[in-house]
């Protein structure tokens, strides 16, 4: 049997009516930037989240930078964010000229130690970026609290986490605004890139989306120098066909990983992701540890298990990085994990009998040794 890592022709067969009118739409109306298609995206992921902004953009990195531009994060500030992440989220933090500064993970789910934030801080500190790493909630009241007592902003890196929610809240509404990825393999994913910002500061929705149309709200009127970060017509069309499908389809991956983690208990050398107790994990990604993850991974792939790596390098000890002069003792979890963490496939529509498969597979290695 064959598994592959993310099944993204499933999605498009059981869609693909919606999905072609969507398309063909946007061609008859020759609307291919921005345009009635984006504007309509953005309605409807404002009413679904609950805020009164959405702003939609090319990719879920600008939504990170452009929120630090409007937010006037800049030279001279700091910017605090977790060690274990894709690095948009702290790429992000040097291109808009602040320092980047790392935080360990938690040891049971993966996400910022918000225990160790507060040491961190200093009078350079302007925000925090938590990401809801995988789909599971960080531990976000803590970090709101922070945020609060130190006059910081609070900025929710939600790419993995379309809808979870902390305490029956949506993750990306604690903060000041929440940024988000519609990269094809996400749980809600267009047909290229895309992204979008959500808030409920006017000033700050008015300011993102200068600063993504070249600093202008109207075409020539150019208040500031800004970049050009728009979503293209046929990504919002699609995103919209999409929309009304991604509760079901979170509740599919939860089920997906119920059926994971009850088939894996037990097994040594295993360990299963824990979900956070009063949080709603969506699951983009099912993520598993072993001691033995190189060989596990390539006897899964001898299975024709397509895995991946998220990440296979703690971020702040990436060579990018080096100018730090971080080592792996500055943070012992993310870099103990990063040799142990593999994800398994995961989508929607993955089957009992694929999961089966996969975890009579991982059953078999471990009693190789």
């Amino acid at each position: 049997m064959k598994v592959p890592f993310v099944d993204l022709k499933a999605q498009y067969n059981a869609l693909k009516p919606e999905i072609d009118q969507a398309i063909q739409s946007v061609i008859d109306e020759t609307a291919f930037i921005s345009g009635k298609f984006a504007a309509a995206f953005e309605k409807a992921y404002a009413e679904e989240y609950g805020v009164d902004h959405c702003i939609s953009v090319a990719n879920g990195t600008d939504a990170i930078y452009l929120t630090l531009r409007a937010l006037e994060i800049g030279p001279g500030d700091e910017v605090i964010t977790v060690a274990n992440s894709w690095i948009s989220t702290s790429e992000t933090i040097t291109q808009a000229g602040s320092k980047v500064v790392f935080v360990d993970i938690e040891p049971q789910y993966y996400t910022i130690d918000a225990t160790k934030i507060e040491e961190k801080i200093t009078s350079q500190t302007k925000a925090i970026i938590p990401v809801h790493l995988y789909g599971q909630p960080a531990e976000i009241d803590t970090i709101q609290n922070i945020c609060q007592k130190h006059g910081l902003y609070l900025i929710e890196d939600c790419a993995q986490a379309h809808f979870a929610e902390y305490n029956r809240q949506k993750v990306g509404t604690f903060g000041i605004a929440g940024t988000f990825s519609f990269y094809p393999g996400k749980n809600l994913g267009a047909y290229g890139d895309a992204g979008a910002i959500i808030t409920n500061n006017d000033e700050l929705a008015k300011k993102v989306r200068m600063f993504a149309n070249h600093g202008a709200l109207q075409k020539h009127h150019h208040e500031l120098e800004g970049i050009n970060s728009r979503m293209d017509g046929i990504q919002a069309a699609i995103l919209s066909a999409k929309l009304p499908h991604i509760h079901e389809w979170n509740k599919r991956r939860f089920e997906n990983a119920t059926f994971y983690s009850e088939a894996l208990a037990g097994i040594e050398g295993i360990s299963v992701p824990i979900v956070r107790q009063n949080s709603d994990h969506i699951f983009h990604l099912y993520v598993i540890r072993s001691n033995r993850r190189d060989e596990l991974q390539a006897y899964l792939k001898e299975k024709d298990i397509a895995t991946g790596i998220h990440y296979p390098c703690a971020l702040p000890l990436l060579p990018a990085y080096s100018y730090l002069n971080y080592t792996g003792d500055d943070f012992p979890v993310a870099s103990k994990f990063q040799e142990q963490i593999l994800s398994l496939p995961m989508f929607p529509e993955l089957t009992p009998e694929q999961i089966e498969y996969i975890c009579g597979n991982i059953k078999s290695f471990t009693k190789r040794i």
